[in-house]
């Protein structure tokens, strides 16, 4: 499924589609007519992509303002699932889709695996959860596409997951990248080299992780570790995929169209510049998203690949808008955390960072990390020695000081699928 558009080939299709698009929603969705007239745009005035600036946002609140069904811009008859993700109310984020829908996101799937190498030939350990979170069924519907057999692990029960890995023969393995280095380590504990199964690429996604994390997957499964990004509210997994090249996501631009903007202002950066990446749905029938600002921060850029695919490219995420920390007026992702730990020897890739604030004291960055047993067992010495560097070089990347705690293995809690790297104290004092 290598696919390959030249460029005025592929800005004619887009812009055909973004027409179709928006006179659909402003015909279908009242949220959309309403937003269209207060900005003073209408169906006719959207000719070229260049227009599509003139358009409102779309943002996750919107999408909670109009719980369950508000957004829908076909008929509740004509809806085959219902997905959803989590919420701050309790209630998920709904996002539908009609069959057409379910078929786009097998094709972008089928597209994803594909960038790595995965054939009908392959047997793809699928370790997703599966239900409301679109992770699982998504990467199972893009190994079938493909015509691979799939083997719906979902998450937990890792030991079983393990003997499944060995016994079925999976070349190919879908995770979170936390859940791969967590199913190493039990591997491990069962006296299980991984590096010596017939796994050889794996698909990670759901959560930004660093070139420092990848290395240690890489090292640790004896596999190839390829980035996939994707969010509900846009397809699910499919979005975009990095190639066996690694030199950036491709994005699958003929069915997503990509934005990149200012956080602050709104305003649309060029190519090459870091901003917020905005996407349009060009072909979605259920649930249409018109530039949906989605918190993730990345960059574009032009120019085929070594691979031979001509479609942008797209940074790892760096960080999201609302998981970005400010503490002591600095801006802290814990993506920069992560890429200074990961280079540091000794050190595991499981940390947690915790801000703290007592009453009207100033903020405090506290950052626990696990180290290796025999750094942990070995002189004291070894230990303030790895605690001095983490400290400074954690200093020199982000501006200020933190806390750095070293701790002994298995210390820090695993997660089945996201891990939690962020504890913020502060709200229990400005609200309390």
């Amino acid at each position: 499924m290598s696919v390959t558009i030249e460029n005025t080939d592929l800005t004619t299709l887009q812009t055909e589609r973004l027409r179709r698009l928006v006179g659909r929603v402003y015909a279908r969705v009242p949220f959309y007519r309403e937003a269209f007239d207060a900005a003073g745009v209408a169906p006719a005035d959207v000719r070229t992509l260049d227009d599509l600036r003139a358009l409102p946002f779309t943002r996750k609140s919107d999408l909670r303002d109009h719980y369950p069904f508000g957004l829908l811009a076909a008929d509740m008859d004509d809806v085959v699932r219902v997905h959803g993700s989590s919420g701050t109310s309790g209630k998920p984020t709904v996002v539908a889709y009609t069959a057409a829908d379910i078929d786009l996101w097998a094709e972008v799937m089928g597209r994803t695996l594909s960038l790595g190498g995965v054939t009908r030939r392959d047997i793809v350990h699928n370790a997703y959860g599966y239900g409301l979170f679109t992770g699982g069924l998504g990467a199972h519907y893009g190994a079938e596409r493909l015509g691979a057999a799939v083997v719906p692990a979902s998450g937990g029960d890792t030991r079983r997951q393990i003997m499944l890995i060995q016994d079925f023969g999976a070349t190919a393995i879908c995770c979170t990248p936390s859940y791969a280095i967590y199913l190493a380590e039990v591997a491990a504990e069962m006296g299980v080299d991984l590096r010596a199964s017939r796994l050889r690429v794996g698909f990670f996604g759901a959560e930004p992780w660093s070139e420092g994390m990848r290395q240690e997957i890489e090292a640790r499964l004896g596999l190839k570790a390829l980035d996939i990004y994707g969010l509900s509210e846009i397809i699910g997994p499919g979005v975009a995929a990095e190639c066996l090249e690694q030199a950036g996501l491709h994005l699958y631009e003929d069915y997503f169209l990509p934005e990149i903007v200012d956080p602050a202002t709104g305003e649309v950066l060029p190519d090459g510049e870091q901003g917020e990446l905005v996407i349009t749905t060009l072909t979605k029938e259920a649930l249409p998203v018109i530039r949906y600002r989605t918190g993730d921060i990345t960059r574009l850029h032009r120019g085929p690949c070594a691979c031979g695919r001509t479609l942008v490219r797209m940074t790892k995420i760096s960080g999201r808008t609302d998981d970005m920390l400010i503490v002591r007026g600095v801006n802290v992702f814990p993506s920069q955390v992560e890429a200074v730990l990961m280079q540091l020897r000794g050190v595991q890739p499981h940390y947690v960072i915790i801000v703290d604030r007592e009453r009207a004291a100033m903020d405090s960055l506290e950052i626990w990390v696990e180290v290796d047993e025999g750094i942990f067992s070995d002189q004291l010495g070894a230990l303030a020695d790895l605690q001095m560097r983490a400290t400074a070089e954690l200093r020199e990347m982000l501006g200020i000081a933190a806390k750095v705690r070293l701790v002994e293995p298995n210390r820090i809690e695993r997660s089945m699928g996201k891990a939690k790297r962020v504890i913020d104290r502060r709200d229990v004092y400005q609200n309390g």
